[in-house]
């Protein structure tokens, strides 16, 4: 299973950025899929999931309708749309999946909302 993340930079409070992850070895389209971010001196919590299908989604209370999760079973990927971004937004992006009860990470990608 490898997991890649991308898309995180600076962006100013209110601003909007996409996140994608791509991954591969392992049945894409079957399997659920999260966002999680960490925040300094935090643990890792998840901010949004979605179906295998794309049809269900479900997120963390603190993003509720300012970000949307979706993704493109095509092309094996999953994205993260923030918008109305907020300053406690900035952490480290993860994508995650479970898989045979593993659960597994990319590497991470840094999204910095400036006030």
């Amino acid at each position: 299973v490898h997991l890649v993340e991308s898309g995180g930079e600076l962006v100013q409070a209110g601003g909007s950025l996409r996140l994608s992850c791509s991954g591969s070895g392992f049945t894409f389209s079957s399997l659920a899929m999260s966002w999680y971010r960490q925040t300094p001196g935090n643990e890792r919590e998840r901010v949004a999931s979605v179906s295998g299908s794309g049809d269900m989604t479900n997120y963390a209370d603190s993003v509720k309708g300012r970000f949307t999760v979706s993704r493109d079973n095509i092309k094996s990927m999953i994205y993260l749309q923030l918008n109305n971004s907020k300053p406690e937004d900035t952490g480290v992006y993860f994508c995650s999946v479970v898989t045979f009860g593993t659960r597994y990470w990319g590497q991470g990608t840094q999204v910095t909302v400036s006030s």
